[in-house]
């Protein structure tokens, strides 16, 4: 992994950051905000995961179990609020 690759994971990891804190600062709620931040918390982990836990290279078994974690944490935080909306 070369570093100007992690840098622009870096940067790509502070707009997303400055995002979410935006989406939160202005109050914005419902269905619409809450996909899009746990749509930005995925992308997020995924790109830690990969990139600065250094999974990238590594066989599918650990990319995988540690992506199907998120993916199965972020659908049930997604379900739990839809079950709350009703």
């Amino acid at each position: 992994m070369n570093t100007r690759h992690l840098n622009f994971v870096l940067v790509v990891l502070l707009l997303a950051t400055v995002a979410t804190f935006e989406i939160g600062e202005r109050g914005v709620a419902g269905p619409l905000a809450m996909a899009t931040l746990l749509a930005i918390s995925f992308v997020k982990g995924r790109l830690v995961v990969l990139d600065f836990m250094g999974l990238r290279g590594v066989k599918f078994f650990w990319r995988g179990l540690l992506l199907g974690w998120l993916l199965l944490v972020s659908t049930l935080i997604a379900v739990a609020y839809w079950i709350a909306m009703k």
